[in-house]
């Protein structure tokens, strides 16, 4: 078999288990948006605004899950077993601590908090509750998180597909009973789906930790209270520029919801709607994103350049062809979708336009994707965070607010999204193909001398 195909391939097997995880992650908001779309569009706004908050703690804790992956995944692929293994509990240590802190905000100011966001009384009062419920169990997404970054990196993309499929149906039967007070259970509503699919995914977390602490995976767990020093600093080192890239992005998106808020609660409605829609093609990209990375970093730990170079590239190609493929599916399918998500007739028309003008981007997003995946893979962190600093403020933020002042429709501001991805796309494209981030280096830790 040639090098290209062999390489495909590895993609591919590294790729489609993190497809479908993060396809059923993608399910997930998917259907607690469906289950509150009865409730009407307060309770759809309400639930969007609990998501992006969540999404916030997750970006930063996927500043950690990057450095972990380039670490683990180079320790991996040298043979560095024990070291990759440090790296993995002392990820893990620092991915719950970040998620303790961040949590607090949202534990005793949940009304402030969801106060950000411009949405009426009612929208407001639904959000709080449902951010206060899922920020209960943040330090548990925080666990499921690392280790499964951790187990991807060694090659383990088994493992953590079935945890998420277990954590994602009890997660949606949860919430979905609680919802409506099926079976006995209070009604709880928007509360209920955010109690309920929180505690879901506690649940599974749980067995998962227990099986690593006894040894079941092919990475062990150290059982040790005492950290490694030099290995915290490097993960710090590596993972601050994406903690401060995902913080960026996040707050930016919170920002772009406040201005679309400004529209109305079916505008807002509607782009909430719209990314849980086409987040399915979107997921595909990260799926060979995360291949590319893992691959990169193995390649580089094992000293074949080249070969880590056509892993972006192959990865790049893969997720083009995938994602341009499902776009068009969401495309000619938009009017049925919006229908079945919810039946104001305003809000379908937004969410059919939202849906066109996204699926057009597919492509460009795939580039930007897997590439800034693949940097990052190399422990290139802080090109990535130029690239997205550029796209947010110059091509989504200040456009957007442009737009509000001239009292220009709603679908102007969707429109922007096309700008913010061409601009980080054309600067990953440049800094991949130069070629510069095969200089970095990521030194190895003491855990070999320990």
């Amino acid at each position: 078999m040639s090098a290209s195909g062999s390489t495909s391939r590895r993609v591919w097997q590294l790729a489609w288990p993190t497809i479908i995880s993060n396809l059923l992650f993608a399910t997930v908001g998917f259907m607690h948006i469906k289950i509150v779309a009865a409730l009407g569009n307060d309770a759809v706004a309400a639930v969007t605004s609990g998501h992006r908050i969540f999404f916030l703690l997750q970006a930063v804790l996927m500043g950690v899950s990057v450095a972990t992956t380039a670490m683990v995944a180079r320790s991996w692929g040298a043979e560095r077993i024990a070291e990759a293994e440090l790296v993995t509990w002392t990820s893990m240590a620092l991915g719950m601590c970040l998620a303790a802190l961040l949590s607090l905000p949202m534990l005793f100011f949940p009304a402030a908090v969801a106060g950000v966001f411009g949405l009426n009384a009612e929208a407001t009062r639904l959000a709080a509750s449902f951010i206060f419920w899922l920020s209960v169990f943040n330090i548990f997404a925080a666990i499921n998180m690392i280790l499964s970054t951790a187990l991807r990196a060694t090659g383990d993309v088994i493992t953590p597909l079935w945890f998420l499929l277990l954590s994602s149906t009890f997660n949606v039967t949860f919430a979905y009973l609680l919802a409506y007070g099926i079976g006995g259970l209070p009604a709880w509503g928007v509360a209920g789906v955010g109690f309920g699919g929180g505690f879901a995914g506690a649940l599974v977390s749980c067995l998962f930790v227990l099986l690593w602490w006894r040894g079941k995976f092919s990475l062990q767990a150290l059982k040790r209270l005492q950290l490694d020093r030099p290995t915290l600093r490097q993960l710090m080192t590596l993972g601050a520029p994406s903690m401060l890239e995902q913080g960026v992005v996040q707050l930016a998106f919170l920002c772009f919801f406040a201005i679309v808020a400004q529209y109305g609660t079916a505008a807002y409605a509607a782009y909430g709607i719209g990314i849980s829609l086409v987040s399915f093609s979107i997921v595909v990209g990260f799926g060979f994103s995360i291949a590319a990375a893992t691959l990169v970093g193995q390649q580089l730990g094992a000293g074949k350049p080249e070969q880590a170079v056509a892993a972006g590239w192959r990865g790049m190609r893969m997720a083009i062809v995938a994602m341009s493929l499902l776009s068009i599916v969401l495309a000619f399918n938009a009017k049925t979708l919006a229908a079945f998500m919810i039946p104001n007739e305003e809000t379908q028309r937004l969410t059919v336009i939202f849906i066109y003008l996204i699926a057009a981007v597919q492509p460009i997003m795939a580039v930007e994707i897997t590439l800034a995946g693949a940097l990052r893979g190399a422990g290139d962190t802080r090109f990535p965070l130029i690239a997205t600093l550029c796209g947010i403020v110059l091509g989504r933020l200040l456009p957007a607010l442009l737009i509000l002042v001239l009292g220009l429709p709603v679908t102007w501001i969707f429109a922007v999204m096309l700008l913010d991805y061409c601009t980080k796309a054309t600067l990953l494209l440049w800094r991949y193909q130069s070629g510069n981030w095969l200089q970095l280096r990521v030194l190895p830790t003491p855990a070999s001398d320990s």
